[in-house]
């Protein structure tokens, strides 16, 4: 009915969670539930610098424990480029314990000749780049053929994933529109031009209703982004069909291919039933 998911550790199908505060002992429940279905763990924005370092060792220790790849939010390296402190940036983050980084060019306008330095400076330091391309003000988004160009150039140039923009909101940036709605059109385009590098797409869907239509279209082992921490089983029940919003479109279309008939009754039952006449 559906492609079987791949397990961890995996290269396609990834689950990035968005982490925007969460404490040890919350961190430790989560894991406790949900540890094999989570890839990546985002802190998101530039909340790990408000937290007290021990304790943020602590969560990263935790994290790498259970084999997931954690790292600040994109927006905190571009502060650290406008004050030109990129390799003391990398190099931090490398001995708190973080074991990826974000790159991104969200806000400020950063050249691809940078960009490429930025990934080049994040391998130095040994921390795994994942880049993100798009902008959050939505009078500022690129167009479809700026979005692959840059996607394919990241991961030439190294990048082991790229994030499409959705912010936390999934709303009016990106391949989404101010409801929140996903134009089916502008992924096909974005997927078409870079072929068999979509593997390495992880796409920033918050909501169930995006999380649902890149399921549909990509099958279960597609990345999903910003999900919230609460919500990483849900999406693996949707990923797996186990949820109305996918198991309606597959049941439907089994249907129509007459694959299944809701009136055939399994023989077992059938012989079953005979038995007790």
């Amino acid at each position: 009915m559906r492609d079987p998911r791949i397990e961890k550790p995996r290269k396609t199908g990834c689950t990035m969670v968005m982490d925007v505060g969460k404490s040890l002992d919350e961190t430790k429940h989560i894991l406790e539930v949900a540890a094999r279905y989570i890839d990546h763990w985002k802190f998101g924005f530039g909340t790990s610098v408000f937290m007290d370092k021990a304790l943020l060792q602590q969560k990263l220790q935790l994290l790498a424990s259970h084999n997931i790849l954690t790292f600040p939010g994109g927006t905190l390296l571009e502060v650290a480029l406008l004050e030109h402190h990129c390799r003391v940036y990398m190099t931090h983050a490398k001995e708190l314990g973080f074991s990826a980084v974000e790159i991104s060019d969200g806000t400020l306008p950063i050249p691809r000749f940078r960009r490429n330095k930025i990934i080049e400076c994040a391998l130095n330091a040994g921390l795994i780049p994942i880049t993100e391309v798009g902008k959050k003000d939505p009078k500022r988004q690129p167009t479809i053929d700026q979005v692959a160009e840059e996607v394919l150039e990241d991961i030439e140039w190294g990048a082991a994933w790229v994030v499409l923009e959705g912010r936390e909101s999934g709303q009016g940036v990106g391949v989404f529109d101010d409801a929140g709605n996903v134009d089916d059109f502008d992924v096909g385009m974005i997927v078409d031009l870079i072929g068999d590098k979509q593997d390495a797409l992880i796409w920033e869907a918050p909501l169930k209703s995006q999380q649902a239509f890149f399921i549909e279209k990509f099958g279960a082992n597609v990345g999903l982004g910003n999900i919230p921490t609460d919500q990483v089983l849900a999406l693996e029940a949707l990923r797996n069909g186990l949820r109305f919003d996918t198991l309606n479109r597959v049941s439907g279309k089994l249907m129509r291919e007459g694959v299944w008939d809701p009136n055939q009754v399994e023989s077992n039952c059938l012989n079953n039933r005979a038995g007790k006449l």
